[in-house]
């Protein structure tokens, strides 16, 4: 976050990528306070494994802002990936005739696909890529046009998590690493989702008829089909729960996006309630300790 914020002043662009399936869980909630007035440019990557109609519905709703444009794109679209440098001379006229170089920065949670789109971009083998979370370590500068120089920034989370939900969300997309969640709690999250949200693609991919009504009987359904049977015959939650999680990941299963707009809004003023509650409770604790300290 520090590099970030320090590098930020000195460039006149940044590009943004996000996962298509959460865009707003993989965004960076202090990059909007951060940027200020620079023009952004958020990628809605792996836009292959989302929901169309919802990815159209997050294009609009971000590019209300001003300084915002959005493309959606995927790694297998080298065509689009190659736009960009279009874009950010569209989005910074003023610079046209001007000597120096446009300088944008590119920054991504791990997992993102950051590094390929780098890649794509220049041409030529800069970032590291993987699937492993946090490949990129230090902030390189990549020329990528006479007029465009793109400088990266390690790929990483920030500590404050804005709602319980984008955390099962990151889970979901392979963005916090596997080694670092509950499989199963992140599973019941997954189930509890896609009944509601995407009944059909569980139905055909798992031949369930009639699906099952709760998270724990889908999940069980999965799990006898799938032979993940451990002892005395009980179904192996832990192993169902990375089959769903690695077959949602790859697309399998269909394509699902885990947010919307009034999706995502409603869920914040829920926490901002949560948090009001909290601080209350807080500070009415530390008015009645005052109390007594300064009785005693």
């Amino acid at each position: 976050g520090k590099e970030i914020k320090k590098a930020l002043p000195k460039v006149d662009l940044v590009i943004e990528v996000l996962d298509a399936r959460i865009p707003y869980s993989s965004a960076n909630p202090m990059l909007a306070n951060l940027r200020g007035n620079k023009p952004c440019i958020k990628i809605l990557n792996k836009n292959d494994l989302a929901d169309p109609e919802i990815t159209s519905q997050w294009q609009s709703h971000l590019e209300q802002h001003k300084h915002i444009k959005t493309l959606a794109l995927n790694s297998l679209q080298p065509e689009k990936i190659h736009q960009i440098p279009a874009l950010c001379r569209k989005l910074l006229p003023e610079k046209k005739n001007n000597i120096k170089q446009i300088r944008t920065m590119i920054m991504g949670i791990p997992n993102v696909g950051k590094s390929t789109l780098i890649n794509t971009l220049a041409g030529r083998s800069i970032a590291k890529t993987g699937n492993e979370p946090a490949v990129t370590k230090m902030q390189q500068r990549i020329n990528l046009t006479d007029d465009i120089v793109l400088f990266d920034t390690p790929g990483m989370l920030w500590p404050k998590l804005t709602t319980a939900q984008v955390g099962y969300r990151l889970a979901m997309t392979g963005a916090i690493k596997d080694t670092a969640i509950d499989h199963a709690d992140v599973a019941f999250f997954a189930a509890e989702y896609l009944l509601t949200h995407y009944p059909d693609y569980l139905q055909l991919r798992y031949l369930l008829d009639p699906l099952p009504d709760s998270e724990l009987e889908l999940l069980e359904s999965i799990g006898k089909q799938r032979g993940c049977l451990g002892v005395r015959g009980l179904v192996d939650l832990d192993k169902v729960a990375k089959i769903l999680l690695s077959e949602f990941r790859a697309g399998t299963l269909g394509l699902v996006s885990l947010e919307l707009p009034d999706m995502v809004e409603q869920e914040l003023a829920e926490q901002a309630i949560i948090d009001a509650e909290k601080a209350e409770k807080k500070a009415a604790r530390s008015k009645h300790k005052s109390r007594h300290t300064t009785q005693s």
